[in-house]
């Protein structure tokens, strides 16, 4: 973008350690014309900045590859050749489902990676410091007239830590602790998880989040403890039955898994049809025996997180002298009503259901008074009956009602994806490469919330895979992650049930699981010449303002293949410009977006797309020339120099 130099008053310029920032559709505006106005309506643009964005993992770790593989220089306002189509510029952005495994996580794997760790040690270790510290400073410090100016400060904020990774940590979570507070997160339980040795420290964390001023909805799951519930009545029942000289058996049920009788082995179970397809780990029969058990070990589940949470709220929440403020309940109840599954290809399902409607504003009631929601997987028709519901469907159907801004399902076999090439996890997913990878293994989530996958093709690799439970399981959680997403909620988050890993995954910098989220760049594309008109008519009331240099429509027509334009319904409402100087340098500009799609984060995307673009098409250094909007790219993460700069 050619600028006359009587007009160009500075330049903004970014180098270094580049890093590519995509933000949500929540964020702030994004045009040029208004960025010199006070955006009160910013939420969430830097929520994601580093931690994960929308790009997945492997892209991530292929930067520092690119700026060795692209630093040869090319000729000046060279267009990228790899970029020769649309369809190109979104496979530079997404991810082959056939170069993704799923893989166990190795125990202690997070501890190596700096991705999280044991987090009961850490404040075992935190108490030891503590102790040591008021020892020094009650008995070892000297008076302080006999330190110089400032020695006795820098050495108890050396002894606390001061200048170590616990600061940095704790200042780089300063902005996603803004971004969270006020946010509704849904979290899934696996009933697994009441008897795992960290159980105390999820409830811990969960505190956590919530004192730090997020909305919490809990669903919990009983199929673990229904499954051994069953077990033993079945091998009873058996037992019996061949002492009488006869064959034993129940049919099973669960809140969330399985079909077929009690004692199948997985490849049984999975054998059984149900309208052509094949169901997997998802629904039972639910008989009047069996919603009796359904119950119980439902209100077990219940009432243990309450009674550990309870405690973590009063703990970790914190007791204010003479006020009660700070002080949470967890609270349970007929949040959402259910309806029977019904009859299927001749068998009735009896007691089994699914949702049928959230009651939003009794959870928002329970939300203002600072309270936490409990779910079961237990849901009541308005008739009175009791159905036994898909907990993890439930959350999914929850978490859109609520328009949540995070869904987190906990991976109760520890296996996550690993990109085969670099054998690198792939720590985040767009919707288009979750859906690339429930295809590919030919899954999908009925609307009455079981998965579905079609075996016909016998013993093929991706059927090998799902016959495997932590692989089966970890592409079930991706599939209500998208029944989510599709709902409305912004982001799900899959993890490993480690120590620490809630708190790692929202408020540290690189997470510890894996991130789906919606494609914040559906809809931009490269310009052809049939947008000239319309880029033409878009920059016009900002070339009259001064804002922008004028672009004939001549001008624009030759240089038509480094413009890119975010449509909606086939109309041009923001466009960017992306030209390649030699010595890595990539420049951005002409970014406006219609005055009647403002604050609605277009701007916001179109910046990283084209940020992204540069980077994978080997730029070291972007750079912007601007007269008027200067501050608008300072607060992305530009900084001003001098125009000489650009030269040299």
């Amino acid at each position: 973008m050619s600028f006359r130099d009587g007009k160009t008053r500075m330049t903004v310029y970014k180098d270094g350690a580049f890093k590519v920032r995509p933000v949500d559709d929540a964020s702030v505006d994004s045009t040029a014309e208004d960025a010199e106005e006070e955006d009160e309506e910013e939420e969430e643009v830097e929520e994601e900045v580093g931690q994960k964005g929308d790009v997945g993992n492997a892209a991530r770790h292929a930067i520092g590859e690119l700026y060795q593989q692209h630093s040869r220089p090319v000729p000046p306002s060279l267009s990228p050749p790899s970029l020769s189509s649309s369809s190109s510029s979104k496979k530079l952005l997404s991810i082959d489902p056939k170069s993704i495994d799923i893989v166990p996580l190795s125990k202690g794997k997070a501890e190596e990676e700096g991705k999280g760790g044991d987090i009961t040690t850490v404040r075992d270790q935190d108490d030891v410091d503590d102790q040591g510290l008021r020892d020094y400073y009650y008995k070892s410090a000297p008076p302080p007239s006999a330190i110089p100016d400032n020695t006795a400060a820098t050495s108890i904020a050396s002894s606390l830590g001061g200048s170590g990774p616990f600061v940095k940590m704790f200042r780089g979570s300063a902005q996603y602790i803004a971004n969270h507070r006020g946010t509704i997160a849904v979290c899934h339980i696996p009933g697994e998880l009441l008897s795992w040795e960290g159980f105390p420290g999820l409830m811990d964390d969960i505190a956590l989040t919530w004192l730090l001023g997020m909305k919490i909805v809990l669903v919990a799951g009983c199929r673990h403890q229904i499954d051994l519930r069953l077990e033993h009545i079945h091998k009873e029942d058996k037992d019996d039955a061949e002492d009488e000289g006869g064959e034993g058996g129940r049919r099973s049920c669960g809140d969330d898994g399985g079909s077929g009788n009690e004692g199948d082995s997985v490849e049984q179970q999975l054998e059984q049809s149900f309208g052509g397809k094949v169901m997997m780990s998802s629904i039972r029969v639910t008989d009047q025996e069996t919603l009796r058990v359904v119950k119980e070990e439902a209100g077990f589940v219940r009432f243990e997180i309450e009674r550990r949470l309870a405690k973590s709220l009063r703990l970790h929440g914190g007791l204010v002298k003479g006020s009660e403020s700070l002080v949470g309940n967890v609270v349970s109840g007929n949040f959402y009503s259910a309806q029977p599954f019904g009859i299927v290809d001749g068998v009735d399902y009896c007691w089994t259901g699914f949702p049928r409607k959230v009651e939003v504003e009794r959870i928002r009631q329970v939300h203002e008074t600072n309270d936490i929601v409990l779910l079961t997987s237990l849901g009541v028709s308005p008739s009175g009956e009791i159905f036994n519901v898909n907990s993890e469907f439930l959350a999914a159907t929850v978490a859109g009602a609520m328009s949540a801004s995070k869904i987190i399902y906990f991976n109760v076999h520890g296996t996550s994806f690993q990109n085969k090439l670099t054998e690198k996890p792939v720590q985040n997913l767009r919707v288009s490469d979750a859906k690339n990878l429930l295809a590919h293994y030919k899954m999908r989530i009925h609307p009455k919330g079981f998965a579905l996958v079609d075996l016909d093709e016998g013993d093929s690799p991706q059927q090998s895979v799902l016959r495997t439970p932590g692989s089966m399981e970890t592409l079930i959680k991706v599939g209500y992650s998208m029944v989510a997403l599709e709902k409305g909620v912004k982001r799900a988050h899959i993890l490993a049930p480690e120590n620490g890993a809630l708190v790692q995954e929202l408020y540290t910098r690189d997470g510890c699981g894996t991130l789906i989220s919606r494609d914040i760049y559906e809809g931009i594309r490269r310009a052809d010449v049939s947008d000239v008109s319309g880029i033409y008519d878009l920059i016009e009331p900002l070339v009259r303002s001064g804002t922008l240099v004028e672009r004939p429509k001549s001008t624009l027509e030759k240089g038509i293949l480094s413009y890119y334009v975010y449509t909606r319904d086939g109309l041009i409402v923001a466009t960017g410009e992306l030209k390649r100087y030699e010595g890595g340098f990539a420049e951005i500009g002409c970014l406006v977006v219609s005055s009647e799609y403002r604050r609605g984060g277009r701007g916001d995307a179109m910046l990283g797309y084209l940020e992204r673009l540069a980077v994978q098409c080997g730029a070291t250094k972007v750079f912007v020339l601007s007269t008027q909007t200067m501050e608008w790219f300072v607060e992305r993460g530009f900084r001003e120099v001098p125009v000489e700069v650009r030269s040299e």
